[in-house]
């Protein structure tokens, strides 16, 4: 179990020891940055709400020029630069008073985390063997639920205290994470930036299909249904309070049992789940065994509804954490395998910053989406999210199997033996 949870020594552990500390950050600002803004700012929900949107908004445009940029400067100072950068963002929170420089340090925070995040996507895809990249990202990932468990755990202790100087505190946390992390990244092996693809007499790149993520049918795709497949995000943190309380007879509470039931199987397990995926085919199994998963869990939520016992509706709410966090977990290695294995070798910045996008509009459209659905359709709106997560994890295989074809033939020349001086006259 110990194995699971250390990554070995170099650049894994350094990778994963940046994601720890950056989360910590992160998890107190996710658990303060409401209260702070309506409370101490002084803006009304509706700003708050307004300013945030703007921000991820604009990490949503600039995210693949950002993770261009990684790839034609190198990803480590890339990622080191925009992580100082969100360093100062946080710590102008601190500053603001009004709404207009609310959304300009929202922007800013939002675009150098985005595009930070991308650039130690290609980083780890630069460092790490082609075979290990999903067993690598695997422990990320549980240090990302560490920390953000770590993290909100002092964000709780920061609304115990409920005064400015917490809050401040709090900001200037996830301030010097991000720059505790971007240290840590300086000090791994630096990536050799990827030149600009040769053109031919017309102006074009010589490889088809090689200029950008936005030409690449299949992955582009892949990206839209995977960006359907992770509305289980905003699930648990919007629409599941609102179920629990005004659809089932069990305590409100129980929700903080369910989501550290979450974070502490995904830091235990996932890199053992992560295990069973070597290749494509694998990965769109557990693509499909992991939406399986969720449909389950969304009928065991549906029926939680049913009768007056909060035991019952206690028990089947845990059972559907349960399944859920299994079929995160599969999803997770799964969507790893494909967003990694598909990019183009020298293109892994701007591809991870557009995959990576799918979890933005998850977050910026599924609240909206989730509340229609579920809290007031009830549990014909479970029924058809599940059905949903099935279908749209099964319409994928077929797209994988095509983006594998494109990639092999992509990438069949650039291999292939050297033309005779014959055939270059």
């Amino acid at each position: 179990m110990l194995k699971d949870l250390i990554p070995p020594p170099g650049p894994p552990r350094g990778l994963a020891l940046a994601q720890l500390v950056c989360r910590m950050g992160d998890g107190a600002y996710n658990i303060c940055a409401a209260l702070f803004f309506t409370r101490i700012v002084g803006l009304s929900p509706f700003q708050m709400s307004l300013g945030l949107t703007i921000g991820w908004s604009a990490a949503l445009v600039l995210s693949v020029p950002l993770g261009h940029l990684a790839d034609r400067m190198g990803p480590r100072g890339t990622a080191v630069v925009l992580f100082v950068c969100a360093a100062l963002s946080v710590a102008s929170f601190t500053f603001i008073t009004s709404f207009v420089p609310f959304v300009v340090a929202s922007c800013a925070y939002a675009v150098s985390q985005r595009g930070g995040s991308a650039a130690e996507q290609a980083l780890l895809a630069g460092l790490v063997p082609k075979e290990q990249v999903t067993r690598v990202r695997a422990y990320v990932q549980s240090s990302f639920n560490a920390g953000m468990t770590i993290g909100a755990g002092l964000g709780g202790l920061v609304l115990l205290f409920d005064r400015r100087g917490a809050y401040y505190a709090a900001f200037v946390l996830n301030a010097l994470a991000f720059l505790v992390a971007a240290f840590v990244l300086s000090r791994l092996p630096a990536v050799p930036p990827v030149p600009a693809a040769p053109r031919d007499g017309a102006g074009a790149t010589a490889k088809p299909g090689g200029t950008s993520v936005f030409r690449d049918g299949p992955y582009v795709l892949i990206s839209v249904l995977n960006t359907v497949l992770l509305l289980y995000v905003p699930l648990v943190s919007v629409a599941l309070p609102l179920w629990i309380s005004e659809h089932t007879a069990a305590p409100v509470s129980l929700l903080s049992v369910m989501l550290m039931l979450n974070t502490v199987v995904v830091a235990l397990f996932q890199v053992r789940v992560s295990d069973g995926v070597k290749d494509l085919a694998s990965a769109a199994r557990y693509l499909l065994l992991g939406s399986v998963l969720l449909g389950a869990a969304c009928l065991a939520f549906a029926f939680s509804a049913a009768g007056d016992s909060a035991w019952t509706a206690g028990a089947l709410l845990v059972l559907a954490a349960g399944l859920m966090v299994a079929g995160e977990m599969m999803q997770a290695a799964g969507e790893w395998e494909v967003s990694f294995g598909l990019a183009p070798k020298g293109k892994t910045g701007q591809y991870q910053a557009f995959f990576g996008n799918g979890i933005t509009v998850a977050e910026m459209l599924g609240p909206l989406a989730l509340t229609g659905l579920i809290v007031y359709w009830g549990a014909p709106g479970w029924i058809f999210l599940g059905v949903l997560f099935v279908v749209t994890s099964a319409a994928m295989a077929p797209v994988i199997r095509w983006g594998g074809r494109r990639r092999a033939e992509l990438d069949r020349p650039a291999a292939g033996p050297e033309p005779a001086v014959a055939d270059r006259v």
